[in-house]
């Protein structure tokens, strides 16, 4: 890997992959249309393996069974409008939150073979902004969410959908529509701070309790489509329809400064997602690859090379043991690949 300085402050990165693409340990059949977006469900003790939950261009959710890798149930409550979102509650068995074109954010239940939309939210949004879960206290969570105002970011809090707070940048920002979010709590138990990726290639950190913008970082020039955090790192990382992955991190005085850059061959990050125990950061890339780094030094450790389109989503399953940690990838091809990385460390 070779590095220079570009200017003060950040490192630019130019580097080679150094292994081989392994294979997937399996591959998932059956969307039958583009995969937008996946979820793990691996913390209920009930559960034999890992459940993965998809969302498809054809309004369809479906629940795969990574035992017998087939469909296990197949959910419809978007009017078959695309399904963008889908999400597990933090410590809540059996519930699914899924968000699509219908302008619907819908909360399932499926205990004992339920297929119930139980409640909704209507956001009046027709973009692809993918909302954003919180666990509160007491059976309470935050949600952020793009809303009828194309700038506009609302956060309420579930189940009551109680309003928050809106926020929304000041007159002549020109940031564009949200176009990814990213909730999180600092250690020390203040307040909730929101992550913002817009369209014009800014990261914006807002407090909830104020309401207020604190910091905006342009570190792209064109629309953000992925980000994630490291809180105790105070690190992120975003990318977009360029070619650059950005690392950029929040000072104590809560402004967000550009780290480093990564310079991809082929443009395009459809997503950018840390796996749990903050050790590999993954992105999705519109030229067919998922990419792995290193995240303490942004270190390349792998191209995975499956798939036959754009890859549009990825999410990594929560489990502690390594040798069960699996990465799953969905793509405009209509597949789900599924891979072991736990080497990869």
């Amino acid at each position: 890997m070779h590095g220079h300085l570009e200017k003060p402050g950040f490192q630019y990165i130019t580097a080679v992959m150094a292994l081989p693409s392994p294979d997937p340990v399996y591959v998932l059949r059956g969307a039958d249309d583009a995969v937008n977006t996946l979820c793990f469900c691996c913390s209920d003790p009930e559960l034999e393996c890992p459940l993965l939950f998809s969302g498809s261009s054809n309004g369809l959710i479906h629940i795969w069974n990574l035992k017998t890798r087939r469909v296990h149930r197949t959910l419809e409550g978007h009017s078959g409008k695309s399904v963008y979102c889908v999400k597990t509650l933090p410590n809540r068995r059996n519930a699914l939150l899924s968000q699509g074109r219908d302008q619907n954010i819908c909360l399932w239940e499926l205990a004992e073979g339920r297929d119930a939309v139980v409640d909704s939210v209507f956001t009046e949004n027709v973009g692809f902004c993918k909302c954003s879960l919180l666990e509160g206290t007491e059976g309470r969570w935050l949600l952020a969410t793009s809303w009828k105002d194309l700038e506009e970011v609302r956060v309420l809090e579930l189940p009551s959908k109680t309003e928050v707070c809106t926020l929304k940048p000041e007159a002549g920002a020109k940031l564009g529509m949200p176009m990814c979010l990213k909730m999180w709590q600092p250690s020390t138990g203040s307040s909730p701070f929101l992550l913002a990726g817009y369209e014009d290639g800014s990261v914006v950190l807002w407090n909830l309790s104020m309401g207020k913008m604190l910091s905006r970082l342009a570190c792209h020039q064109e629309p953000i489509m992925g980000l994630d955090f490291d809180s105790e790192k105070a690190k992120g990382a975003s990318g977009s329809s360029e070619k650059m992955l950005c690392i950029w991190r929040q000072s104590q005085q809560q402004n967000l400064e550009l780290q480093q850059t990564y310079q991809l061959t082929n443009p395009g990050i459809a997503e950018v997602a840390l796996r749990q125990d903050k050790k590999i950061l993954a992105t999705a890339g519109w030229d067919h690859q998922i990419r792995l780094f290193g995240w303490k030094k942004l270190a390349p450790l792998a191209v995975l090379d499956y798939h036959t389109a754009a890859v549009h989503c990825m999410a990594f399953s929560d489990h502690s043991r390594p040798s069960e940690r699996l990465l799953a990838a969905g793509s405009k091809d209509h597949r789900i690949s599924v891979w072991s990385i736990y080497n990869q460390t």
